[in-house]
């Protein structure tokens, strides 16, 4: 199937359907509707049968889902069927809460290596990790071929910080730095900027 025939903003809701399914799933559930995962997730039925419906039949007419069986096929198609390596660059507050995050590793990521500028926070500990000397990490990325990158570096840096991971082959970066970055068009970007998002709340309050 070719990714980019699917509108980015399904695949978006897929992530939150199967974060349903599985927390349906722990409560021992065995099968749903799209109804009922609609009322779960704030999305309607007809949404939710239209999305999934881009990748396949995975439902039947009466009996609903198998919650197990969307599940891995929703993890197949999110390419979460196995683990990816990530690294964090900036060991700030906000690197420090990620490395140290435990909800990672049962979603199919796992933290590797994590890099900053600052000499005296090189060869610290945070959690099981030690922090690495940001000027060594194209080539470590690289040797290690991880694809994933979490950035958490002041928006001055970002830039800079992104470039590198371009050359060190990273092809998707998760940016909580507040500024836009430019990469090639076959590198993914999503930006996490608690500001921009209480600021898309406060229209709605008065």
């Amino acid at each position: 199937m070719n990714a980019d025939k699917i509108p980015d903003i399904i695949i978006g809701r897929l992530p939150v359907y199967l974060r349903a399914l599985q927390r349906m799933a722990e409560n021992g559930m065995k099968t749903t509707s799209s109804q009922e995962l609609g009322e779960l997730v704030g999305i309607s039925a007809a949404q939710i049968r239209k999305d999934i419906s881009q990748f396949g039949e995975f439902g039947k007419q009466g009996t609903g889902y198998s919650i197990s069986f969307l599940i891995d096929k929703l993890r197949e198609i999110l390419n979460v069927n196995r683990m990816w390596d990530i690294v964090i660059v900036g060991a700030g507050d906000m690197g420090h809460a990620l490395a140290r995050y435990q909800g990672f590793s049962n979603r199919g990521f796992r933290v590797a290596m994590v890099f900053d500028i600052d000499n005296a926070k090189v060869g610290q500990k945070i959690g099981g990790f030690i922090i690495e000397d940001a000027s060594t990490m194209t080539e470590r990325i690289r040797s290690a071929k991880i694809k994933m990158a979490m950035m958490t570096v002041p928006a001055s840096a970002a830039q800079a910080v992104a470039d590198k991971l371009v050359q060190a082959g990273v092809r998707a970066i998760l940016n909580y730095a507040p500024t836009s970055i430019n990469v090639p068009h076959n590198v993914r970007v999503q930006y996490i900027d608690p500001s921009t998002h209480l600021q898309r709340m406060t229209y709605y309050l008065d």
